[in-house]
């Protein structure tokens, strides 16, 4: 290990000068490094940074007989070009120098830590610009217990409390029903959830901001290298969503779009490519309208029902009219109206004005991948469940994990095994129905780990659909570069969109594109600069304060087509830390979703060009399933059990008390976020179990 931090020094602050700023060192970036290398990064240093260090120290001796922190800058440089590439067996799988690892942490500590020095020169703030407009805040909590303090038998069980599961315990609940609800995950408070911008949701280098951790164990993911054991939830590949009461909710974006009609009936549409499973659903848009509309006003959407020309009908309006326009919105608004494009605001669950008793959007520059400080941001945590409990019907129980769905001798679901992840302690609690809603990853797992004399391959799956039809999405866009500034800050930042190139014709399927996320400082410099643009010295610097609040971006996720071959399994032999077989995930993007992807990057770049960007640029995209943090289709409605998992009304075939309330459900997930249709589904279904 490295003891010369007098050499780190010099060679940090070669990465990240001082100018009117502050140097890396200056910056405290030293004493960062120090924790890492005595702590999480210790064999990164050993094997990789500190043997890079050890030559460059060696290479100046040699060259100039004086310690490279004796130098003069211009050799300093001179020396360090030299090295930069030399790649160490430490880093070697990345194929990343031992100089770009290190230029990429400490950049990831200058631009990334809380408060950093950087923000100033960017003109970054994480703070609200504007109030709440209420004069108490909310309250932040939610009555919970443990497995301990829950009863043997309820009428209803409820596995996991993420969108569609919050929104099904609650509707349950509000019918009558005794309900328990459990989640492996706790309720958070917004000051529990983590603010960290090199651990959230939105950039996870070094963990997430709420559960899962090291825990939750591998995953296995097919990758065009081969199937590889991903260790850590945070790391690309495992697809990771928040476990906690509200699961993605609690730090998503919220864009609230509804399908469209078309997409419903796809494969009537286009006919079903070769080799893919593309199908129509076996509901229409009518049939899930109504529970649009209510999970709108329930809820709370902020928006413009008359904004996007290509949208389906609606019986009302949104609740709030749309957030307050930004200087990116205006500036593509003007660019679009020169192409010929219609836009409009983008519906988010988010509150525009004080709603329900809880805030309005105070526009922080914190929004996506974070808890929000106003509680304007909506989810069944802050909503629905709270309105449940005070019914006395719903009973929450967190830090509680189902391990197997149980059935009696004629295979009839009974209630599930569920164990406390902290104490260890397992019980068997029966339920007259079970309503599975863990994500589609975890659902399908759930569902093939719940095997049984009866059902050998799992719940659901006698006819190997389960896991099957994976989906996420592929995202994809541009940036464009501009003379001005046009970036404000003010969040959540996504203002304006079309809806145009959904469903564009040439048999394209085609998906939104909107002025995405606020950048943070950290996800511009990881994300957003010009491929070309300089990593260290003082030009780098510059070129993050001259780019950051100038670079636009337009993205959006394609309406993917399915793939039987993209699925979840059971990784066998490969365990979390409760014993349990951990997921597989493997196959690949169907080829045809390649003339979506590059459609839309292309109309991406026309429209930051039309609206005067200088330079525009975009970058590469995988055909690895994408299942992210859309994750959706593992367990497909339809009303052929040889071809699906659920019917149309979300009800597992050949179970008349199992049902599914999450997107494993949705048969396409459509070319928008997918968290209104989970929601609207969830309702619709916990109705029809109801009726059942």
């Amino acid at each position: 290990m490295i003891t010369d931090w007098t050499l780190v020094t010099a060679v940090v602050d070669r990465i990240v000068p001082e100018d009117e700023y502050p140097s890396a060192s200056q910056a405290g970036i030293v004493d960062q490094l120090a924790a890492d290398a005595f702590g999480h990064l210790s064999t990164l240093w050993a094997t990789s940074l500190a043997p890079g260090l050890q030559r460059l120290q060696r290479r100046a001796l040699d060259y100039t007989g004086v310690a490279f922190a004796d130098l003069d800058e211009p050799t300093q440089d001179e020396l360090l070009e030299e090295l930069a590439n030399d790649i160490d067996t430490g880093s070697a799988e990345s194929g990343e120098s031992w100089y770009a690892t290190l230029v990429r942490l400490v950049c990831e500590h200058y631009y990334g830590t809380r408060g950093a020095a950087s923000w100033k020169m960017l003109g970054y703030s994480p703070g609200l610009r504007r109030s709440s407009g209420l004069t108490n805040p909310p309250e932040d909590a939610i009555a919970t217990i443990t497995l301990a303090e829950v009863r043997e038998t309820y009428d209803i069980l409820v596995v996991g409390l993420g969108a569609g599961g919050g929104v099904a315990a609650a509707a349950l609940a509000q019918s009558g029903a005794r309900v328990l609800g459990i989640d492996r995950g706790h309720y958070l408070t917004y000051e529990q959830v983590g603010k960290e911008h090199l651990r959230n949701f939105r950039l996870s280098t070094y963990g997430h901001n709420t559960p899962p951790g090291k825990e939750a164990g591998p995953r296995v993911v097919q990758t065009t290298a081969g199937e590889v054991a991903v260790e850590n939830p945070w790391e690309p590949g495992w697809s990771a969503l928040p476990q906690t009461i509200g699961g993605g909710t609690r730090v998503y974006q919220g864009m609230a779009w509804r399908l469209l009609p078309t997409d419903f009936r796809l494969a009537t549409t286009y006919g079903t490519p070769q080799g893919s499973s593309l199908a129509d659903w076996p509901i229409g848009y009518a049939d899930v309208e109504p529970f649009y509309d209510e999970i709108e006003w329930t809820l709370g959407v902020s928006g413009d029902a008359t904004g996007h020309r290509n949208q389906g009908p609606r019986r009302r309006s949104y609740p709030m009219g749309p957030l307050p326009d930004n200087s990116e919105a205006r500036l593509l608004r003007r660019g679009a109206e020169r192409l010929g494009l219609s836009t409009g605001a983008v519906p988010m669950l988010i509150n525009s004005e004080p709603r329900d008793g809880r805030g309005r959007c105070g526009q922080c520059g914190e929004c996506v991948g974070f808890a929000c400080p106003t509680a304007a941001k909506n989810g069944p945590y802050n909503t629905v469940l709270p309105k449940a409990m005070a019914s006395g019907n719903l009973t929450l129980a967190v830090g509680a994990r189902a391990l197997h769905i149980v059935t009696d001798t004629t295979g009839r679901v009974t209630g599930a095994r569920i164990l406390d992840v902290q104490t260890g302690e397992q019980r068997t609690i029966r339920a007259g129905h079970v309503v599975v809603a863990c994500s589609a990853i975890e659902t399908a797992r759930l569902l093939l780990l719940s095997r049984s004399p009866q059902h050998p391959t799992g719940l659901g799956n006698g006819h190997d659909q389960v896991g099957r039809h994976l989906q996420g999405h592929l995202y994809v866009g541009a940036f464009g570069q501009f003379d001005e500034t046009v970036i404000d800050g003010a969040g959540p930042n996504v203002r304006i969109a079309t809806c145009d190139y959904i469903h564009p014709g040439g048999g394209l399927l085609g998906g939104v594109l909107a002025n995405e996320t606020v950048k943070l400082p950290i996800l511009h410099w990881n994300w957003a600069l010009p491929p070309d643009a300089p990593r260290s010295g003082l030009a780098a610097k510059r070129a993050m304060a001259q780019l950051y609040r100038r670079t636009s971006h337009i993205f959006g996720p394609i309406q993917e087509i399915p793939s039987a071959d993209a699925r979840v399994t059971l990784a066998d032999g490969l365990a979390d830390s409760q014993g349990q077989p951990v997921a597989r995930i493997t196959g690949r993007l169907h080829p045809e979703n390649r003339r979506s992807a590059d459609f839309l990057i292309s109309r991406a770049t026309e429209w930051l060009s039309s609206s005067g960007a200088r330079r525009v640029w975009s970058s590469g995209y995988s055909m690895n399933v994408s299942a992210g943090q859309h994750q959706a289709g593992t367990c497909r409605m339809g009303n052929d059990p040889r071809t699906s998992v659920t019917d149309a009304q979300g009800r597992v075939h050949g179970h008349d008390n199992l049902w599914v309330a999450d997107g494993s459900v949705h048969v396409t997930n459509g070319g928008f976020n997918p968290v209104l249709t989970i929601l609207a589904l969830a309702l619709r279904t916990s109705r029809n179990l109801v009726q059942s």
